[in-house]
């Protein structure tokens, strides 16, 4: 997985869990829960989204990484990366 198709499944699984959220406007370190209210009932609902559609494993202590469409980003081509080696 490269670094846009990473970006393009984490703004799809925003979008899934806050339909009306415009992740255009998201900045790469823009935090969710600031920049779209994003509350922890949906954070918990996002990451569990993006293991979902990525096959990832997403343990509570990588959450503090998937904060911003640049974390999120990171952590998954990082450990895309580590699961097909």
């Amino acid at each position: 997985m490269n670094r846009t198709e990473a970006l393009d499944i984490v703004k799809a699984s925003i979008a899934h869990v806050i339909p009306d959220a415009d992740v255009t406007t998201l900045g790469p370190h823009d935090t969710f829960r600031d920049a779209l209210d994003m509350d922890s009932l949906e954070f918990l609902h996002y990451v569990e989204t993006l293991s979902e559609r990525t096959g990832i494993r997403i343990d509570d202590e990588d959450t503090p990484q998937l904060t911003t469409l640049s974390g999120s980003a990171d952590f998954l081509v990082a450990h895309a990366r580590s699961d097909t080696q």
